[in-house]
């Protein structure tokens, strides 16, 4: 069976939240304050990644409204490149989502383990009892259907807001004591350190291109897509700016610098003794909300490369009532839940997240230009067009090389792993596809 649309404008509006919105901005500002020398460079970088990521929103929106379909970070790379360019980027999602959602569910339970759980259940059985139930009751939920995971996202993904919200208004608070030091101006290259806080800037912001995988999803897609991603990342950008303001307010530069547990701050000074549990739970629904929606989108991808050939039929196959892939959503939960047990190399994994994420951003929006040549028939039907083309899309790429080559100069031997990772991708590909053809004759 193919899928049918079921997700209206609300439910991908509040999807493009939940991806973007994890753990990363209750912790990456650490990182940013740690290269940025004044208040000016820090609000720079988060204000130049809203604007940017902005410009990637609103390329994907039109993307998104040019060639709707299912699975379509990839397929939309398959439609304009190649199939096997298609798997050499996305090829490694297959791992290291599975691997980035069980390291983000272990992080939750750390959070929620001290607040819920009995003192005997304080050490790391517990912490894995917590993601391994909290993993398959969002499986069971997903199970259910999609309609159902949607409803949930949403649910998750306003109490998070709500929660970002509350602990906002720490800044408003009369007996706030903000941190007053001497700024100790950095001597090193501005420029280079600049590049090297986009890294955590982007990390933090990304995560709303896998919103195009729903495009067989969306009751009338060409429409909502692009409105969904809009209000989507403006919510996001707002969320963001609100945050940091409410973070520097309190700590200052030198706190943020060595401050991790920003979160945990900002509830303590608003909520006192109670903040560690606010905190907490706010955390694990962040954590809730990040694991259900990459759930509900990953399967997507295995959808669109089973339709290339490139995995199994049965990955693609959709109960028709639900539309769920069973199969589909049991192997990448069930894939989470072996990482589980292997979680100690987590580290190594995540760290090197950014450099394919910059790679396939970047790849993907230069999609735009052959999709606009491809699908120019759709220009005056009332699809979304975003204004000022080709400046928006050019922008954000060129700043996501300029983010990949600060990568490169920081870590290369990382960035030469990656690049290793999509080469095997590549060779993964014709393999398989080798593989294939004496069936294909019978």
């Amino acid at each position: 069976m193919s899928i049918t649309p079921k997700l209206n404008r609300f439910d991908l509006s509040m999807i493009v939240v939940s991806l973007v919105i994890g753990m990363g901005i209750f912790a990456a500002p650490a990182e940013v304050a740690k290269n940025s020398s004044t208040p000016l460079l820090y609000f720079g970088a988060w204000l130049l990644g809203g604007a940017v990521s902005l410009c990637g929103a609103l390329t994907f929106a039109e993307i998104g409204a040019r060639y709707p379909t299912t699975g379509g970070f990839y397929k939309v790379f398959s439609y304009c490149f190649h199939p096997a360019f298609a798997f050499m980027i996305n090829w490694v999602l297959v791992i290291s989502n599975a691997a980035s959602v069980a390291a983000v569910a272990l992080i939750g339970a750390e959070y929620i383990n001290p607040v819920i759980m009995p003192q005997s259940l304080q050490n790391d059985t517990g912490i894995k009892i917590m993601t391994i139930t909290s993993v398959l009751i969002l499986y069971i939920i997903n199970y259910l259907g999609i309609k159902m995971s949607a409803r949930t996202q949403n649910v998750l993904t306003l109490f998070k807001i709500g929660m970002i919200l509350i602990l906002c208004a720490a800044v408003f608070k009369g007996s706030i004591s903000t941190t007053k030091e001497v700024i100790a101006y950095h001597t090193n290259n501005n420029i280079s350190a600049f590049g090297i806080s986009l890294v955590a800037v982007f990390f933090t912001y990304g995560g709303y291109q896998q919103t195009i995988n729903f495009g067989g999803d969306i009751i009338n897609p060409k429409i909502n897509i692009p409105k969904a991603i809009f209000f989507g990342i403006a919510t996001v950008i707002s969320l963001y700016m609100l945050i940091n303001f409410a973070y520097y307010s309190v700590l200052g530069i030198s706190g943020l610098q060595h401050k991790t547990t920003l979160a945990a701050t900002l509830a303590g000074v608003l909520f006192g003794a109670a903040g560690y549990k606010i905190v907490s739970l706010l955390m694990f629904v962040s954590v809730l909300a990040f694991v259900n929606v990459n759930i509900m989108a990953n399967p997507r991808v295995y959808y669109a490369m089973a339709e290339d050939g490139i995995l199994p039929a049965r990955f693609k196959r959709v109960n028709s009532q639900t539309q769920v892939q069973e199969f589909g959503l049991s192997f990448f939960v069930g894939a989470v839940l072996v990482i589980l047990f292997v979680a100690n190399s987590f580290q190594t994994i995540l760290s090197y997240v950014m450099f394919f994420d910059t790679v396939g951003l970047s790849t993907a929006a230069i999609t735009i230009f052959i999709l606009r040549r491809k699908t120019k028939q759709l220009n005056n039907t009332g699809i979304y067009i975003m204004k000022w083309y080709p400046l928006i899309p050019v922008i954000f790429i060129t700043t996501y090389w300029f983010v990949t080559i600060s990568i490169f100069i920081e870590n290369p031997r990382a960035a030469l792993i990656c690049i290793c990772a999509f080469i095997a991708g590549l060779i993964i590909y014709y393999i398989t596809k080798r593989s294939q053809k004496p069936i294909t004759t019978l």
